[in-house]
């Protein structure tokens, strides 16, 4: 079969595939939202509600498309469509199975062979601000132009720990190809896993990337408690659907970097390896590392609905004063470890030490500040609490 036909088909699956997850991803946290609420979730469009997203897609379809008055109508329609091309072109070379055992008509990445992939998806996804930043200013709206610009100092400072925290693998595997860092962990099995020696790396890249995808507790953007709806404020029908499929294909995207760099990629002992000879053993390595995905984007919602937002100061200070030094910190433990040849395991050791030094350093700063600004602090009763 001609390599642009397998191309053709390869974009089509996917882009499908992605965006019909979205759909049902947004009743997935609407039904586990509900779940930790103790409340019932959507359930009268079909059995269980399962038939939500299609009577969902049928209102933005059908709802009225309001464009007010004063908007810059050029940018303004141009903001949403940024925000969701960027992040579906991102997806071009994240691989989403074992790339070499493909069948004919089908290939597990878009654009193979790419040797720069992860410069290319920060790249591209560090555009979709873009989109953000011009729908606020666009909509001639000061609750949005106050979240576009909370979106875009939000986005500069989480790019670099999030960039940061990967070097650390790049650095290990010796590759910023996606599909030789999937391919090198299967080769060495459950213990070459990156995330047993790079527990910190993931941790600052998945906060990092939380963040870059405007999720809760960062969605200070579009904060409705205090900017109604920040960005998207005046934003109505599809032109809300393409942002709202933007930020879900995001943290699809997130999500399959999390796992490809961290956990593995396709690779199970004992069912999903190299050797896995078996008919129909690349669908079992698809499936095994959607399931990896899947667990990833569950832990998202569920810490949307677990942890409270963060204020403008403290997501500031997260990322100057905790994420950046962390992650410079491991780079160089993990540089160290390369220069002078010892055994790489040694870096979960230094990345579980590196944390609860930050957590000791941060309490202490915080119990200084206490000590020499009484006048920081005021007494309710007998509790010191901040004063606002």
């Amino acid at each position: 079969m001609p390599a642009i036909v397998v191309t053709l088909i390869t974009i089509a699956v996917a882009v499908g595939a992605v965006l019909t997850t979205v759909a049902y991803l947004i009743l997935l946290e609407r039904k586990l939202s509900a779940w930790m609420q103790d409340r019932r979730g959507p359930n009268r469009v079909g059995p269980f509600g399962i038939f939500q997203p299609l009577a969902d897609g049928l209102k933005f379809l059908l709802k009225e498309d309001v464009i007010p008055s004063e908007v810059d109508k050029t940018l303004f329609l141009l903001a949403p469509t940024i925000s969701l091309f960027t992040t579906l072109l991102a997806f071009a070379v994240v691989p989403f199975g074992p790339v070499d055992q493909a069948p004919s008509f089908l290939r597990f990445i878009i654009a193979p062979g790419v040797d720069i992939g992860i410069v290319f998806i920060f790249a591209v996804t560090s555009l979709a601000v873009y989109g953000v930043i011009l729908g606020g200013w666009a909509s001639n709206n000061k609750y949005s132009a106050l979240g576009s610009l909370r979106a875009s100092a939000q986005v500069i400072s989480y790019e670099i720990p999030l960039g940061m925290s990967v070097l650390g693998v790049a650095l290990l595997n010796g590759t910023l190809n996606l599909e030789n860092i999937a391919r090198d962990q299967a080769i060495g099995g459950l213990w070459a896993w990156n995330i047993w020696t790079q527990p910190l790396a993931w941790l600052i890249f998945f906060t990092s990337a939380l963040a870059e995808s405007n999720r809760l507790p960062f969605d200070l953007s579009e904060c409705e408690q205090e900017l109604v709806g920040g960005y998207h404020t005046e934003y109505s029908a599809m032109k809300f659907a393409l942002f709202f499929l933007g930020e879900y294909t995001h943290v699809i995207t997130a999500s399959f970097l999390s796992v490809i760099l961290f956990f593995g990629a396709w690779h199970l002992p004992y069912i999903a390896t190299p050797e896995s000879a078996y008919a129909g053993a690349w669908l079992v390595k698809v499936l095994v590392i959607l399931l990896k995905v899947f667990c990833v984007i569950v832990l998202i919602m569920m810490i949307r609905w677990t942890i409270p937002r963060f204020r403008f100061d403290q997501l500031m200070n997260l990322a100057w004063k905790a994420l950046i030094p962390l992650s410079l910190a491991n780079m160089i433990a993990v540089m160290c470890v390369l220069q002078f040849g010892w055994n790489k395991y040694w870096l979960g050791a230094i990345s579980i030490g590196l944390f609860f030094l930050a957590g000791v350093i941060g309490v202490a700063a915080k119990r200084a500040e206490i000590r020499h600004r009484p006048a920081a602090i005021k007494l309710v009763g007998a509790h010191p609490v901040p004063s606002p």
